[in-house]
């Protein structure tokens, strides 16, 4: 039951995130002038590709990866080219930082992650935040596309 729980709360938080996200982007895109249904048909023609990723750390080490995160990476992703959905730390699954990001496709994915890892400032701060050892000791990734039954538009 817990881990059903754990499921519905994550996909949730998802949804309203990325509600939230289209809410807030309506009145800019009325502003100039698109309507409703050109702006139905860009999201139909482009979905977005859904990343759902799960760190793992060293007991002792979350707070180190939140700040890493908080401070260096979400800025970081957004530089190449990844969206920043949301982020969670588990009430039931210790020392667990689990994320969605989104990407226009699986090529953009791979190039924004191939620059991430090249980028001389994320190699600075990956050293940096490790000297006191590593933060990760285990990541799961997962790609997701919406549903045509999704709530979400």
């Amino acid at each position: 039951m817990k881990q059903f729980q754990f499921w519905c709360g994550l996909v949730c938080g998802v949804v309203v995130t990325f509600a939230a996200s289209h809410i807030t982007s309506l009145p800019a895109a009325l502003a100039e002038g698109e309507t409703k249904s050109s702006t139905a048909t860009n999201s139909k023609d482009s979905p977005m590709l859904y990343e759902l990723r799960t760190y793992y750390t060293p007991e002792g080490k979350l707070d180190a990866l939140n700040a890493r995160f908080r401070n260096h990476t979400m800025t970081l992703f957004e530089k190449h080219g990844m969206k920043n959905i949301m982020y969670w730390t588990p009430v039931d699954k210790p020392n667990t930082l689990i994320y969605v990001i989104a990407h226009k496709d699986k090529a953009a994915a791979d190039a924004s992650w191939k620059s991430f890892r090249e980028d001389p400032e994320w190699k600075k701060v990956a050293e940096e935040t490790q000297r006191d050892g590593k933060l990760v000791d285990k990541v799961e990734s997962v790609y997701m596309n919406l549903t045509d039954y999704s709530p979400v538009p």
